[in-house]
């Protein structure tokens, strides 16, 4: 079993802690990185820690929650080997793992509602990514990373 790193700021710690007893209940394999409450928090120290947890190998997928999913993704997505995606509904979270091999969901919680959350993240769970003609496009999306793409 895959093992999974969340966290959240203190706007997405409601979305997360209904997304962790989902992954808890049906036992997945967790990390909690934060926040641990509703205390104000920074956002950018949260998302490093699941992103850089995914990049090192330490967890093979990353769950984010702040209260637009934005901030989360743009820091995740400036760690090597993240492809983060900020997802509103079950189709974007879909196609984002379908297509680009995404390895990190953000969620925003003054869009998503714990239980359409925790439906997202079923979905990109259950997803695989489908090679093929996208495997290029993610292998592209590692060079601009390397700063190799020409």
């Amino acid at each position: 079993m895959i093992k999974i790193a969340i966290g959240s700021d203190h706007g997405g710690f409601h979305l997360k802690e209904a997304i962790k007893s989902f992954l808890n209940e049906n036992k997945f394999d967790l990390e909690d990185f934060g926040t641990y409450n509703k205390e104000s928090s920074d956002y950018t120290e949260f998302a490093f820690k699941v992103g850089k947890s995914v990049s090192i190998g330490k967890c093979q997928l990353g769950i984010i929650c702040c209260k637009t999913g934005a901030g989360v993704c743009i820091v995740s997505n400036k760690i090597k080997g993240i492809r983060s995606v900020s997802c509103f509904n079950k189709k974007s979270a879909q196609m984002a793992r379908r297509h680009n091999d995404a390895n990190v969901l953000c969620l925003g919680s003054i869009f998503v509602e714990p239980k359409e959350g925790v439906e997202i993240v079923k979905i990109f769970l259950e997803t695989s990514f489908e090679f093929g003609r996208h495997l290029l496009r993610v292998q592209n999306i590692s060079k601009i990373e390397n700063n190799i793409f020409k």
